[in-house]
């Protein structure tokens, strides 16, 4: 990988959420990571939730599930990097985490529950795989919420009933189990405080669909979204070599440009580029975190 490529590309091509994130991987220190939580403040609307193609495949302005997941994901970086244990930052991301309750709320499921995105994406550009917007409420993206949160040091109402429901959702798994319905599973038995009801839910990972134990052709999660960093729990789940090749692969697979290939097609070039920029930041953080 050439570091100083990767950081052109995103200078010229990326936004500044993910120019800040980056750096803040790069270089990092408390007033940087504070920037990356206001970035994405940028994106609130006036119900507390967020929208505005923060997820870039979803161009609607109106809050979304998927967009408060996706600003979760930033916030557990946040809490990851080298700075995440400062009073100040943990502050911040949890201010920030705890303001997005009121609109989850607002769009759960009569059973605790959240779909990932609401059919009013329907009216506004969208990615092909996002359909017309009707999804029931789900594991994905509950539990991975659920679990956002509690890292983020919320707790209250909500919390307990979205909690509930995954766990009832969890206690019924049966059959294969797509890669991103495990991810927030597993996300989710990682953080939950009952650690005996954990242990008797685990998945098997190498089962899961839409997944590449090792490099392959085509879409699919990796063990390196499921455990970016050497240190998370999730790494053990995962044979040594696998996490290897899918380390090697991701460091011969930059263009000459300077950034990452996104391998699906997002609605339109300001998208792509949208993109390129989370997957570029993604494979800085991976490639300068891991030995």
């Amino acid at each position: 990988m050439d570091v100083a490529r990767a950081l052109s590309f995103l200078d010229t091509h990326a936004r500044l959420l993910e120019r800040r994130l980056a750096r803040l991987w790069l270089a990092p220190d408390a007033a940087g990571a504070c920037a990356v939580v206001d970035v994405l403040a940028g994106y609130r609307n006036a119900d507390g939730g967020l929208g505005h193609a923060l997820e870039p495949d979803v161009r609607a302005p109106h809050s979304q599930p998927l967009a408060v997941d996706f600003a979760l994901g930033v916030l557990t970086q946040v809490l990851d990097s080298p700075v995440g244990d400062d009073p100040v930052v943990r502050r911040k991301v949890a201010g920030f985490a705890e303001g997005l309750v009121p609109y989850l709320e607002s769009v759960t499921s009569p059973e605790g529950g959240l779909p990932i995105v609401l059919p009013d994406i329907a009216d506004h550009a969208r990615a092909d795989h996002w359909g017309d917007g009707r999804f029931p409420a789900g594991l994905n993206p509950t539990a991975g919420i659920v679990a956002a949160l509690r890292a983020a040091g919320v707790a209250g109402p909500w919390l307990d009933a979205a909690d509930a429901f995954c766990r009832a959702r969890i206690s019924s798994l049966s059959g294969a189990v797509d890669a991103h319905t495990a991810l927030n599973v597993l996300r989710f038995l990682a953080t939950t405080p009952d650690r005996e009801w954990a242990a008797r839910h685990g998945l098997a990972v190498p089962d899961l669909t839409l997944f590449h134990l090792y490099p392959g052709d085509g879409y699919g999660l990796t063990p390196l979204d499921f455990a970016p960093l050497p240190t998370d729990p999730l790494r053990a789940l995962f044979p040594a070599d696998a996490v290897t090749a899918h380390l090697a692969a991701l460091s011969a697979a930059q263009l000459d440009d300077g950034g990452w290939p996104v391998p699906w097609t997002p609605p339109g070039p300001a998208s792509l580029l949208e993109w390129r920029g989370v997957v570029t930041t993604t494979a800085l953080r991976l490639l300068t975190t891991n030995p």
